[in-house]
């Protein structure tokens, strides 16, 4: 993701996403990850994560954040690791407001910006979202907007959502969709986000 690709080919630059080069960090256990439940006291939502490069405008990663009976985030592939986070098969618990914006704060930098996209959703969408998040287990490396994309095409309600696997055009597409509110974040930390990271971590709840 650091690294500056020249790939003229659609399957190059599609691999280009969601290169995971965050430190290989074992599955928390299941008494921690119930110890790190959370749950929001706000409406059902989703909110889609798109990363983009500052200097290219390229789809970087992309990643679902999901207010249900808990809220989580979707992070396929994804580099937002560390002990201190709570994480099971590409699923970040105890996605407290505070985590959201470490989240959101580890990926924006001087290299990169954060499309944040929310949508409201029936408690059954957004439950059935949650529940085949939680089935998925690890994504490979490249698939963050595919397996983002078949997520959401996996329940009713997202018709106009193509299969692909290009973050933008995916951002793009849940751009147009009913109620969809779009911002961006921007910030102008270290290109290397692991240094925000380590200064993230010890203000986040370690669940032990």
């Amino acid at each position: 993701m650091h690294r500056r690709v020249f790939l003229l080919s659609a399957a190059g630059i599609a691999l280009s996403a969601c290169t995971n080069d965050a430190p290989k960090i074992p599955d928390s256990g299941p008494d921690r990850v119930a110890r790190a439940v959370y749950r929001h006291d706000g409406p059902p939502e989703i909110v889609l994560f798109t990363m983009i490069s500052n200097e290219s405008g390229s789809g970087a990663h992309t990643s679902l954040l999901i207010n249900a009976s808990q809220r989580v985030i979707w992070d396929p592939a994804g580099s937002f690791r560390a002990e201190q986070i709570v994480e099971r098969g590409d699923v970040v618990f105890g996605a407290s407001p505070l985590l959201e914006d470490a989240y959101t704060r580890f990926h924006a930098r001087k290299t990169y910006h954060v499309v944040v996209q929310r949508m409201p959703l029936s408690a059954a969408v957004a439950e059935e979202l949650l529940q085949r998040a939680l089935s998925l287990g690890n994504q490979k490396p490249g698939t963050c907007a595919s397996s983002t994309s078949k997520l959401l095409n996996s329940v009713q309600g997202f018709p106009n959502v193509p299969q692909t696997m290009f973050p933008n055009k995916l951002m793009e597409a849940f751009g147009e969709l009913p109620g969809v509110t779009t911002r961006r974040f921007y910030e102008t930390d270290d290109p290397d986000r692991f240094k925000a990271l380590a200064a993230l971590v010890p203000t986040l709840e370690t669940f032990e």
